[in-house]
């Protein structure tokens, strides 16, 4: 036989219309404010690194630059690789202003011109060139 001292009782459990009521806005404004947190926090996280740009941008707008005096360009010394790139753009942009005074029309009347041409072209050399862009156009 099962051992049972004292018989069910029953809860007295008082239902109100008012509790009712009360506790069911409570819980729809908590559950709003809970998804209301929850996509601002989703937001924060997911779209901050595409507000980045708009948020530089705006604080620029905001805080124009102060007027700073230039300073003066510091440049490194030239590496001997830059040097020979100078140096071949210099070379390139010559030789395209010889040929440019070879393929000239109006320098075939000229007699320094097709000296100095004629020259460069047997034995060329600094001053040969350098004539060549002096006396040819």
């Amino acid at each position: 036989m099962p051992y049972r001292p004292n018989p069910r009782r029953p809860l007295p459990v008082q239902l109100s219309a008012l509790h009712l009521t009360g506790s069911i806005a409570l819980g729809l404004w908590l559950g709003f404010l809970a998804i209301a947190l929850t996509c601002w926090l989703f937001s924060r996280f997911i779209f901050a690194e595409q507000l980045v740009p708009v948020a530089q941008a705006v604080q620029q707008l905001a805080n124009p630059p102060v007027a700073v005096e230039p300073q003066p360009d510091v440049a490194p010394p030239p590496t001997p690789l830059f040097q020979q790139y100078e140096e071949n753009l210099r070379k390139n942009e010559q030789q395209a202003r010889l040929d440019q005074a070879r393929a000239n029309s109006r320098n075939a009347s000229n007699p320094k011109c097709q000296f100095w041409l004629q020259q460069d072209q047997t034995a060329p050399t600094e001053k040969s060139r350098a004539n060549v862009l002096q006396f040819c156009d």
